[in-house]
């Protein structure tokens, strides 16, 4: 199948994904002076604190995840006219559910944030993988948008590895998993 009628397979799925984005703000083209430090964290696990309480409003966490900007190895909340530096502990999304979509044998992994972000794993949204050099522990995370990773939950992560297929990449096995045509290794 042609990478052409591959994309008009999953229009549907596309215009899901650029429907969850399209809502948000266009924090890209904010770039406001700083207006200083905030003492709000994003967790690893994708919780969100101010001065050390856990906020606990989902509306209110999905509100400050819509203004949330990347630059460089630096998050900021941002408005046309404000830029608040805040903390992350690892990456700022948090993925919490996947979803095989499958037709005419091609497949797509359609995923969900806990800030309601729905992303089709894509060349232009990867999965990537780390290994801790200590642990040998995994840490899996997508691409979800404007430079904004999110890690992908250890449960998400499990569905993925019953998902898993092997290819051979110099002349070595690779376990992962495909969407959108692409393959994405997990290991």
């Amino acid at each position: 199948m042609s990478a052409d009628s591959l994309d008009q397979l999953y229009a549907d799925l596309l215009d899901q994904h650029s429907q969850s984005s399209s809502g948000l703000p266009p924090v890209e083209s904010w770039n406001p002076d700083l207006s200083g430090v905030i003492d709000i964290r994003i967790a690893r696990d994708g919780t969100w604190y101010h001065e050390g309480t856990a906020i606990t409003r989902a509306p209110l966490v999905k509100l400050f995840a819509g203004i949330l900007k990347r630059e460089g190895n630096d998050y900021f909340l941002v408005t046309p006219v404000e830029k608040w530096q805040l903390t992350v502990d690892d990456v700022p999304l948090h993925v919490i559910d996947v979803r095989l979509v499958t037709r005419d044998q091609q497949q797509a992994l359609l995923f969900t944030t806990l800030t309601d972000d729905t992303v089709l794993a894509s060349t232009e949204h990867p999965i990537r993988v780390t290994v801790d050099a200590e642990s040998g522990e995994p840490s899996p995370y997508l691409m979800v948008r404007n430079r904004l990773e999110g890690l992908i939950s250890r449960a998400v992560y499990y569905q993925l590895a019953d998902m898993v297929e092997e290819r051979l990449i110099d002349d070595k096995p690779v376990y992962g998993v495909i969407s959108m045509g692409a393959f994405f290794p997990l290991s």
